[in-house]
């Protein structure tokens, strides 16, 4: 289970840490700031540079904890989080990620919180502070904390589309 888990961390945290890079700094045929603040603008999210910015923090410092095995339940709020927003952003194109859907989205903040419950297991840098495998509660707070950290975001998104709208 140890070794699972571990190649689980190594897989979300990699992805994760591209899909920040994207965002941030172009890699991987990625928009970079410029061309994600863009992005970003268009989907309501404002000021879009500076969320740009703490979008690709967050994921990078999410996948960070992950990785490392360390303070595992709260790298994976950090993901549920920006993964939610994520979600939600795309929401409106279904699911499936061949037509821009949210699928990724979804897959990921599900291994980050299925990573909160278990833990980042034996092979981590909690295993050493007897944190491998947290309490349930250690979990559900991962999720709680993820969600709520959204509603800032979402409801300022949800202010500005709307104001778009009555512009129109």
């Amino acid at each position: 289970m140890d070794i699972g888990l571990l190649l689980l961390r190594l897989a979300l945290a990699a992805l994760l840490l591209g899909h920040a890079a994207q965002k941030s700094l172009g890699w991987f045929r990625g928009a970079g700031l410029a061309g994600s603040a863009t992005m970003f603008h268009g989907l309501g999210f404002r000021p879009a540079r500076p969320m740009v910015v703490l979008a690709s923090a967050a994921e990078t410092a999410g996948a960070a904890l992950i990785l490392l095995g360390l303070l595992t339940p709260l790298g994976a709020a950090a993901v549920i989080g920006t993964m939610t927003v994520a979600a939600a952003a795309n929401a409106g194109k279904g699911l499936w990620a061949h037509h821009g859907g949210y699928e990724a989205a979804l897959v990921y903040a599900l291994i980050a919180a299925a990573l909160g419950f278990t833990g980042a297991g034996a092979y981590s840098l909690d295993a050493p502070l007897g944190m491998s495998a947290p309490p349930v509660w250690a979990g559900a707070g991962a999720v709680v904390l993820g969600l709520l950290a959204t509603a800032p975001v979402l409801l300022r998104r949800r202010a500005v589309l709307r104001g778009a709208a009555a512009a129109d």
